[in-house]
């Protein structure tokens, strides 16, 4: 992709400050367009604008992405910040492993809360400006836990198909509006998610690292973990001016896992 396709557009990414948000955030921006990064953390907001590069064009907005109110905030800030919403990227989430007679109400819903909920109110929020001016991309960082099943993970899998099917709905919804609205479907990625699911299985098995390490790559065929660069890729491409056809889809990153 040469040039900066997305020159003059105002992206946001949730979840902004690390992993695949800050590949996402660095991949928007190294393609023109100005960015605000979203989460809960603010000095690690903070940090990766200046990994970015600071400057006028990427701003830091503090926010709970499951609170209503702080969310409609946070939008009306970066609105005034940066200029009219063109990208959404939801990329805010958690992941959190028990067995199902195990997950308790609270992990339930904080998994449903953080990668449901939370994607449907900034997207919510965004929307009416987007239909409004006749053009925005919406896309969500799902998982291919929202295209298949993993054990122990009921809640996260039931967030994640969840955030797949909005999509599909809002996509039909918003087609002839000039919105597009995807997922794309990222298998183990290295971030600190994934570092986290390692320490818990060497925690809970007394496997070792790299024991516990391979049992999880063993699901990519490619037999390695994703990298945030290639996610952000993926997202980069849907918010491309040439992929203005490409809607209601669910794209897996997951090195041929989801065929």
């Amino acid at each position: 992709m040469n040039g900066q396709p997305l020159s003059g557009q105002h992206a946001v990414v949730t979840g902004g400050g690390s992993g695949i948000g800050a590949a996402i955030a660095a991949a928007l921006l190294h393609a023109g367009a100005r960015v605000t990064l979203m989460g809960r953390d603010a000095a690690r907001l903070e940090a990766q604008r200046a990994t970015l590069g600071g400057g006028e064009n990427v701003a830091c907005v503090s926010v709970d992405i499951t609170d209503e109110a702080a969310v409609n905030a946070a939008f009306a800030h970066a609105v005034e910040g940066l200029g009219v919403i063109d990208i959404l990227v939801n990329n805010a989430g958690q992941a959190q492993a028990a067995p199902f007679a195990q997950t308790d109400l609270a992990l339930w819903r904080r998994m449903l809360d953080v990668n449901l909920t939370g994607a449907f109110l900034c997207t919510r929020a965004v929307l009416p400006a987007m239909i409004g001016q006749k053009r925005g991309r919406i896309v969500t960082v799902a998982s291919t836990a929202g295209q298949v099943g993993y054990p122990y993970v009921a809640a996260y899998c039931a967030s994640k198909h969840g955030v797949i099917g909005m999509t599909r709905a809002l996509a039909l919804e918003v087609a002839t509006q000039g919105v597009t609205v995807n997922a794309v479907c990222p298998g183990y990625t290295e971030t600190e998610l994934l570092h986290a699911s390692i320490e818990q299985i060497t925690r809970k098995t007394s496997r070792s690292e790299a024991e516990a390490r391979n049992i999880l790559v063993r699901h990519n065929p490619q037999q390695r973990f994703v990298a945030p660069d290639e996610v952000a890729n993926a997202v980069l491409w849907l918010c491309a001016p040439g992929s203005s056809a490409i809607t209601g889809q669910s794209i897996s990153v997951s090195g041929g896992e989801i065929t």
